[in-house]
């Protein structure tokens, strides 16, 4: 009512609900697709420091756990080679783990170009953003622009901070000493199954994932580290080969 002070709480009240006012509506701006893009930078982005801390914790330096997430820039593919490493397998064998798994992102590939029309320039910056995160999101909108937007937004995210956070996962990781005290000897088999995990949706990928895990348990007593999983990877791309096949001549 007219003439009643109001108290200082109040006051400070409507002082909080006035600054937040502008940033309000600038999430308000924000498409779904963008909004979309943005958390699953985020989000992603915290594996980022495991990685960092695994990378060193492998025997890599700093600046070559960095190079790896600056230029390979595929999550997966990076936990393959750093677990193969960690786990006493040789350069070759974790190279080869990681093209296998990153044959995926070619994949993805094909059917962003079909989506998007990069013309130009773009092309390269898309090759290289074209994973996972971003993928999903374009491929979830159905408006064009949308599409776009929600690929830009969640792959320039995700590059963003799975770059940063891989930093500073690697200082902190050269700052703990003995890895096998910590226990991150093991830890990029956890991380990795972390990436896995929310990727096996359907009776497909989960059919492709236990076979490959039951090929990597046969072979493990015979083979060199490092080995399985490369076996591992191949099962899976003649695995979902065939599956692929099989569903095109149901079709």
């Amino acid at each position: 009512m007219a003439g009643i002070p109001r108290s200082s709480s109040t006051v400070r009240a409507s002082e909080v609900c006035r600054a937040a006012r502008p940033y309000d509506a600038a999430v308000a701006t924000l498409t779904p697709a963008t909004r979309m893009g943005l958390s699953i930078g985020v989000a992603t982005g915290l594996y980022g420091l495991s990685f960092g801390a695994l990378g060193v914790a492998a025997g890599l330096s700093i600046l070559q756990t960095c190079a790896l997430s600056l230029l390979m820039f595929t999550g997966g593919s990076q936990f393959a080679l750093v677990g193969v490493i960690s786990g006493g397998g040789t350069w070759p064998s974790a190279v080869t783990a990681a093209s296998l798994l990153g044959i995926r992102n070619a994949v993805y590939g094909v059917q962003l170009n079909e989506l998007l029309r990069p013309r130009g320039a773009t092309r390269m910056a898309m090759a290289h953003l074209t994973i996972d995160e971003s993928t999903a999101t374009a491929s979830g909108q159905e408006d064009p622009a949308e599409q776009r937007r929600g690929f830009w937004t969640a792959g320039v995210a995700v590059f963003l901070f799975w770059n940063l956070r891989t930093f500073m996962g690697a200082l902190a990781g050269a700052s703990l000493g003995d890895p096998e005290a910590w226990g991150l000897d093991g830890a990029a088999v956890a991380a990795f199954l972390g990436l896995l995990w929310p990727r096996l949706h359907g009776r497909g990928p989960i059919e492709v994932a236990l076979i490959c895990a039951f090929v990597a348990l046969v072979v493990t007593p015979f083979v060199p580290p490092g080995i399985p999983i490369v076996l591992a990877a191949v099962v899976a791309v003649l695995v979902a080969w065939a599956q692929h096949r099989r569903a095109g001549e149901a079709s």
